[in-house]
């Protein structure tokens, strides 16, 4: 599908499906292949007002360089006088925080299947020296058959040495980040123990009414287990190994894949039927 030069000729544009801070992304079709896509479109305006050329030449170069079956696929790109565009892979069910919002929490075989199916993502990331460092609800996508693909490499780094850029989103940031310390691919590690939470009891496991107080939870590892929904000891085993705050010590995504809940949970397909 990829060719030396595409432009906005070679494909039919269908309808709009999303909006971020820099464009819009649409669903398109390629002409010869009648291949279905998501276009997204970024106005290089925005980038100049924001200063952001050096992330979104980052983030190409990196997700065009990875090739997983739970990483959404950068095809190709192109730009025109005023615009960007992104030929990505069309995850047809969307945001997975879309799912997690109307059904509240999911059961223990689906959070598995995702957690499992984001360390397999995030094992093949590290090894190429590639840290997301933005893991969350939002940045998860399915596909039509419900497989979990990562997205938005905006605040991904290529590097095998510690970093110091404080970025990502609050409530799924490590406490290293939130105390301004180096960090490394385990600022990942950290984050799916957060989602792990958040898949099976609904929220965060850190969210407080406030920033600072935010902050303080993180970085105390103020870890709460409520009483309802019900979660077996199993899934808070891992959890409680994720949710570490001397980073060495998190288990490692290989671990991840080989603890007793993932083993006995997880659907070997990669996507949920129920």
């Amino acid at each position: 599908m990829v060719e030396e030069e595409w432009s906005l000729s070679d494909f039919e544009i269908g309808k709009f499906i999303g909006e971020g801070k820099f464009g819009k992304v649409y669903i398109a079709r390629e002409k010869k292949s009648g291949y279905i896509v998501a276009l997204k479109v970024i106005f290089k305006r925005k980038l100049e007002k924001y200063k952001f050329h050096s992330h979104l030449r980052r983030e190409i170069e990196i997700q065009h360089s990875l090739y997983h079956p739970n990483v959404l696929r950068l095809f190709a790109w192109f730009h025109d006088d005023t615009r960007i565009f992104l030929v990505l892979e069309y995850a047809a069910q969307g945001e997975l925080y879309k799912l997690l919002k109307n059904l509240h929490h999911f059961p223990e075989k689906r959070a598995a299947t995702y957690v499992g199916s984001l360390a397999r993502a995030l094992a093949y990331c590290h090894e190429k020296h590639v840290i997301h460092r933005d893991i969350k609800p939002e940045n998860l996508l399915l596909d039509f058959e419900g497989r979990l693909k990562i997205a938005d490499f905006g605040w991904a780094v290529q590097s095998s040495a510690k970093r110091q850029t404080m970025c990502g989103t609050l409530d799924y940031l490590a406490p290293e980040m939130v105390e301004k310390k180096e960090h490394d691919h385990a600022v990942d590690n950290w984050t799916i123990g957060v989602l792990c939470y958040e898949f099976l009891y609904g929220v965060p496991p850190f969210e407080a009414d406030g920033q600072y107080d935010t902050y303080r939870r993180i970085v105390k590892v103020d870890l709460v287990f409520p009483s309802f929904p019900f979660v077996s000891l199993e899934a808070k085993d891992l959890i409680s190994k994720l949710l570490v705050k001397d980073s060495s010590k998190r288990l490692s995504v290989q671990k991840i894949l080989e603890h007793p809940w993932i083993v006995n949970n997880v659907d070997p397909s990669g996507y949920c039927k129920e």
